[in-house]
């Protein structure tokens, strides 16, 4: 597995989150990174993206304002920070490298997945 997700968890509406994306195998300084997600009988949607150096970094209009993506190259970690969650943002979050130096809000752009770590915001 070249990318592994973690952080997901059961929170209230209003509560925070912080997921996790890493990899032990990958170059990660090498490659853009993403996170997506997929709520249950819905397609995979883009959450944000980050570029390799962290300095471009993109947002799907639903979570603007409210989640951050960053990145610590030295510790080949990426990071969704979810701030004010709603129930809608309940999902399995995935995250992504795309080596192809771009800032996609384009799933298939990208070449590696992470398992997804399931996040629920209950009401």
């Amino acid at each position: 597995v070249q990318l592994q997700a973690s952080g997901g968890g059961l929170v209230q509406a209003g509560d925070s989150l912080r997921l996790s994306c890493t990899s032990s195998v990958l170059t990660f300084r090498t490659y853009s990174m993403g996170w997506f997600r997929q709520a249950p009988g819905k397609e995979r949607d883009f959450v944000a993206a980050i570029s390799r150096s962290g300095s471009s970094t993109e947002y799907a209009d639903s979570v603007k304002g409210r989640f951050t993506i960053s990145r610590d190259n030295a510790k080949n970690t990426a990071y969704l920070q979810m701030n004010s969650l709603k129930p809608e943002d309940t999902a399995v979050y995935y995250c992504a490298a795309n080596g192809a130096r771009l800032v996609t809000r384009k799933g298939y752009e990208y070449d590696y997945w992470g398992q997804g770590t399931l996040v629920t915001v209950s009401s």
